[in-house]
């Protein structure tokens, strides 16, 4: 019977294989590369030629023109009339990563052109998702003429009506999830108001960023157009990749064009936020991927939303003030420590739970906790690693109050939001998306919320799905990963939702030295291993517990990421183990 290392941290993982191709080896005598790369493209649905050489070396030129995006025309038309009249614009945003940026970008913009314009982002707690009647008056009030939302407003029926009577054009701007009838507004700017439209998992930041773009087109001409403009194009590049990856949309076509260009981008960035929160993080002159935005820097900006109050991360990124910004990174810093410590805490006690109701048992399809000291702001990130660790789709709600608070995150195939809306007579409202959605609900009917959406999970999950897939690319010799198949394999990237890192297995692998057990705590292991065409080393993360079952084995089979590893500049390639397998 196999054993899969997976065992010891998470829920257990199926290895599926995908069969070798036999056009793989055509490919890649007509590109000139790795027939392991050949093969990762064919998996992705990259078959000819000209696709793939697209796929590999991505172009700004290849984005969608923001003419396209359905309902441009009428958001520009009425956004200059704004700007001729001198009126008020206050863009409202989202409290997360893509929200932040995406009122970031539109206040950058808005501020070049001459506006006089400001920014309202709801408190997480007190206000929740979205735009609200409350928030419409007290900006009303402020004087606006003209309310911009970016990354919400699409299911502000009641909200834009109330903006109406109070005088107020609303322009929406929103990528989300939506039921007709749709807020009369003055424009609704929407990827999925258009069947036809080629991006349809644009993030709220790229949406964002076309009206930008699309405004920007409209002065191009003028002296307002010179320098500036151009300039602010470049660094709004920066600002949409951070929410795209931070958003989770699949990083194929514009939205991989995009994130790659504003990765590349990033270092160099001249905006005085951008540039402290690198200074802060640790990584001023790196290179950096996707893995830095979603681990290190989209967490730091998404604390102020989770542990406070967000409209300090739309400061940081709007601020020309060095030692404000400084003095902002670092206040985020702390507050991630703290959002850290939070979310262990929080795990821990949840896992407990599960275990204590048996919510763990192979006859369970979904989970769906509460408890009133989990705080608001983590809970999305803890529902996360419950289904990593348990494969489950998870609900976790604080019920502090007579409302309970939550968020909800799901597993490849299942749609939660669909789960949640089968339940919604017990709820006061949800919304988001597939694979992750928000909702509130009477602390007294959690239990029959839980109940009904089990039962619809019970339908909607098979008995197998319940159980976590590791998708391997393709089977390899160790042998056959030299520095140069490495660095073409990383021409795939950047990496994240709908193109990820590509996993690889070696079947047979045997020790060569005795391995070593590394980090803090011992946590990690080290390994050095052959087959009959190389050896390599090894790295695993948190699999230390494993050094005496690896010692057992004679031969045993590894699934891994090859990675380029640079010390004492030196640079030569390692495996990064995803798994290991025990016969």
């Amino acid at each position: 019977m196999a054993f899969s290392a997976r065992t010891q941290k998470s829920a257990k993982r199926r290895w599926v294989i995908r069969q070798p191709s036999p056009e793989a080896g055509k490919l890649a005598q007509t590109l000139k590369i790795s027939p392991l790369l050949a093969q990762v493209l064919i998996n992705r649905g990259l078959c000819e030629q000209g696709p793939c050489f697209s796929f590999i070396t991505p172009k700004l030129t290849d984005l969608i023109e923001p003419a396209r995006m359905p309902g441009m025309e009428s958001a520009v038309a009425r956004i200059k009339a704004a700007l001729a009249q001198k009126e008020k614009i206050t863009i409202y945003g989202d409290y997360d990563v893509d929200g932040i940026t995406a009122t970031a970008i539109l206040y950058q913009c808005l501020t070049l052109l001459g506006s006089v314009v400001d920014y309202y982002i709801p408190h997480r707690i007190e206000e929740g998702y979205g735009l609200n009647s409350e928030a419409v008056e007290q900006i009303a009030s402020s004087g606006t003429n003209l309310l911009i939302t970016v990354d919400c407003g699409i299911t502000a029926v009641e909200p834009v009506a109330r903006a109406a009577a109070l005088g107020m054009d609303v322009i929406i701007t929103d990528h989300h999830q939506f039921q007709l009838p749709l807020p009369a507004a003055a424009a609704i700017v929407h990827p999925l108001l258009d069947d036809q439209y080629p991006n349809h998992a644009s993030a709220g930041a790229m949406v964002a960023f076309k009206l930008a773009w699309a405004l920007v087109n409209e002065f191009k001409t003028t002296a307002r157009a010179q320098g500036p403009l151009r300039d602010f194009l470049i660094n709004a590049t920066t600002l949409a990749s951070l929410g795209t990856v931070a958003d989770v949309v699949d990083l194929l076509g514009e939205n991989r064009i995009l994130t790659s260009y504003g990765l590349k981008a990033l270092p160099d960035c001249q905006l005085t936020g951008v540039k402290a929160l690198l200074d802060c993080a640790g990584l001023t002159g790196q290179s950096l991927d996707s893995y830095h935005i979603a681990f290190v820097l989209a967490p730091m900006l998404n604390a102020a939303g989770r542990m406070g109050h967000a409209r300090l991360a739309v400061e940081l990124l709007t601020s020309d003030n060095q030692l404000r910004s400084v003095h902002i990174s670092e206040y985020l810093k702390a507050q991630n420590k703290q959002r850290q410590q939070h979310e262990k805490e929080i795990f821990k006690h949840a896992c407990e739970m599960v275990a204590h109701a048996g919510l763990d048992h192979p006859d369970r399809r979904s989970i769906v906790l509460a408890h009133e000291s989990w705080h608001i702001g983590v809970i999305g990130i803890v529902a996360s690693r419950m289904v990593e660790r348990y494969y489950r789709p998870t609900i976790l709600l604080n019920c502090s109050g007579d409302l309970a608070q939550g968020s909800a995150r799901s597993v490849a195939g299942f749609d939660i939001l669909s789960g949640i809306k089968s339940c919604q007579e017990h709820c006061q409202s949800f919304g988001g998306h597939k694979m992750a959605a928000g909702l509130t609900l009477q602390k007294e009917k959690i239990g029959a919320f839980a109940q009904g959406f089990e039962a619809y999970a019970r339908d909607n999950i098979g008995h197998n799905e319940t159980e976590s897939s590791l998708h391997i690319d393709a089977l390899g010799s160790v042998g056959h990963f030299k520095a140069d198949v490495v660095n073409q394999i990383d021409l795939l990237g950047p990496f994240g939702q709908g193109n990820p890192k590509p996993i690889f297995a070696s079947k047979g692998v045997k020790l060569i030295a005795a391995p070593r057990r590394v980090g803090p705590k011992g946590e990690h292991l080290q390994l050095s291993i052959s087959d009959t065409t190389g050896a390599m080393r090894c790295i695993g993360f948190n699999m230390g517990p494993l050094e005496k079952k690896v010692l057992e084995q004679e031969f045993f089979h590894i699934a891994y990421q090859p990675q380029l590893n640079t010390y004492n500049g030196s640079t030569s390639v390692q495996f990064v183990l995803e798994d290991l397998v025990f016969e």
